[in-house]
């Protein structure tokens, strides 16, 4: 019983509830990007259909239901749920005011700058491949991501016996912290808090207090209170 747990438990937190913190993506969203490169819908190309984007994804690397797809990907495209949008998409797709997205064959998407640069060398040899659910594809085990995703766009999840809840931050301020900690690996939190003051989330808003943000940093578990 307890190995059928943990065997059950590693397969949730691998298969689809936690990010890797390599690139900081569950494997929908991971699949959903590597699929519209694969489309070849750059962010300088025109958008397609999302339908589409759906059907290749869905076909090739992730035989879950098109509506799981497309609401990540909806998510990916939303300036008020994403600090830097990984899908530039075009049409509904939805509102902060929790209005919902038009239907996948109404809409059209295409790669943001960001999420373009996260596959940047993909076809270098950059990360390992492993085949999809059929042996008939191949898909990245995690992207080569330049940028900082896990930092920059946050992410939730939860899993067997865990959960994760990680805040977004401004990207200049994670990068000018990850220049510093490469320059002086001894660097302290206070240091690093003096560059990266806190979240930032792409609502906007005021934090209340920084006890919340100290707690998070240090112990791994804070409270932050915001008002808009």
């Amino acid at each position: 019983m307890r190995k059928s747990y943990l065997d059950y438990a590693m397969s949730v937190i691998i298969g689809r509830a936690l990010p890797d913190v390599r690139d900081g993506l569950k494997p929908v969203h991971r699949r959903i990007l590597y699929g519209m490169s694969e489309l070849g819908l750059n962010y300088n190309r025109p958008t397609r259909k999302s339908a589409k984007i759906v059907g290749e994804v869905m076909g090739k690397f992730h035989p879950h239901g098109d509506s799981a797809i497309y609401d990540a990907l909806v998510r990916m495209a939303q300036p008020f749920s994403m600090r830097y949008p990984l899908v530039d998409g075009q049409g509904n797709f939805g509102s902060v005011d929790g209005d919902p997205p038009a239907a996948m064959r109404y809409t059209e998407a295409r790669l943001t700058k960001i999420s373009a640069t996260m596959l940047d060398d993909i076809d270098k040899e950059t990360v390992d491949f492993r085949a999809n659910y059929d042996d008939s594809e191949h898909e990245p085990e995690v992207l080569p991501a330049r940028v900082p995703n896990l930092l920059i766009n946050g992410s939730s999840g939860i899993a067997v016996g865990m959960a994760t809840n990680i805040p977004p931050h401004n990207i200049r301020e994670i990068i000018d912290a990850t220049i510093l900690l490469v320059n002086n690996p001894s660097a302290g939190l206070a240091e690093v808090l003096a560059i990266v003051p806190g979240p930032d989330f792409p609502t906007g808003g005021f934090i209340l207090g920084r006890a919340g943000i100290l707690d998070a940093y240090t112990r791994g578990r804070g409270s932050i209170k915001m008002r808009a």
